[in-house]
């Protein structure tokens, strides 16, 4: 986090691995169109955690891209990556939301009440989207580089807890042994 010369606080923190995790996002072939693995990932972690929406997000250095997108109309598996369904895009402005703050952190993050943190009660998706709770995990590759998030979010806050924290790191590592045998599958051809 840093703050801009009319000494403004930027809530979005600066993200230095931004162009390199571009580059592994693209020989990963990933964070540019929608994948049905990773939205059936999404509506699995939406069932075991109950959330209303659930992302799989990769990162670059302007926007967020949500590869696997769950909402309560359901999985959104074959929608264009630009596309919008039940008022949802795959896409979202990097200053938007709780996930950059992850993947620069490189740890999860809870909040189960947005609105207890000054710092996080500001974000646009408060006022815009009306986002009230937010669980997410990075996910770090074979690499260390924090590719993106798994995360849910819920217009109610959500006693989330150490149950939900371990569920979302559990969660992530298991997603990213998923990518880790897919990059091992496409070596190996």
């Amino acid at each position: 986090m840093t703050y801009d010369p009319t000494g403004h606080l930027l809530l979005t923190p600066v993200d230095t691995e931004a162009p390199d995790r571009v580059q592994r996002l693209r020989r990963l072939g990933l964070g540019e169109r929608p994948d049905p693995a990773f939205d059936a990932f999404a509506d699995r972690l939406a069932r075991v955690t109950g959330a209303p929406f659930s992302m799989v997000n990769f990162i670059d250095e302007h926007r967020q891209f949500f590869a696997g997108l769950h909402t309560p109309q359901g999985s959104h598996a074959g929608t264009e990556a630009g596309a919008q369904e039940g008022g949802v895009s795959r896409y979202m402005d990097r200053d938007h939301g709780y996930c950059p703050h992850v993947v620069v952190r490189r740890k999860a993050l809870v909040l189960e009440d947005v609105c207890d943190y000054p710092r996080f009660a500001g974000n646009p998706v408060v006022d815009e989207i009306g986002i009230r709770s937010y669980l997410g995990a990075p996910l770090i590759d074979r690499t260390g580089m924090a590719l993106g998030t798994i995360c849910v979010v819920d217009t109610e806050p959500r006693p989330w807890g150490r149950a939900g924290l371990e569920t979302i790191k559990s969660l992530a590592a298991e997603l990213i042994e998923q990518i880790h045998r897919r990059e091992d599958g496409e070596l190996g051809r």
